[in-house]
């Protein structure tokens, strides 16, 4: 999934997500440095994230992107006080899209990270990445 597209469905599953209460892109909120990303605000925290991107094997810009279902990545639904991560992880895997094959955890790798932020990897391997701005 392309960072637009990817955008524009992250805002829509997060809008749906209980405890949000405000979710819009980054360019809406006047985050002008990242070309995509969304901010989003639960409880009286506001998150930025940014999205990146790197395509599928073989696949270049100027092609129309071919999106490929499957058995979804599926998680339980985030909790209000979850870490930043763990909700926005848990947002995404209650959502259940066919075209997200898993969601990693910066934090969890077995090499483990200092870093925050996941990886969503899609069905036609391509993947998203998101990090905290």
């Amino acid at each position: 999934m392309r960072p637009e597209r990817f955008q524009d469905w992250l805002i829509d599953t997060v809008k749906n997500t209980p405890g949000v209460s405000r979710v819009q892109s980054c360019a809406e909120a006047g985050e002008a440095k990242v070309p995509f990303g969304v901010v989003l605000t639960r409880g009286d925290r506001e998150e930025r994230w940014q999205i990146t991107h790197q395509l599928a094997d073989g696949e270049k810009h100027e092609h129309e992107e071919q999106p490929v279902s499957d058995t979804p990545f599926s998680a339980p639904a985030p909790g209000p006080d979850d870490a930043a991560d763990v909700w926005l992880a848990g947002a995404i895997g209650a959502a259940e899209c066919p075209e997200i094959a898993r969601v990693e955890r910066w934090a969890t790798r077995p090499e483990g990270s200092s870093q925050t932020g996941l990886t969503v990897f899609h069905h036609n391997n391509s993947r998203n990445f998101l990090r905290p701005l």
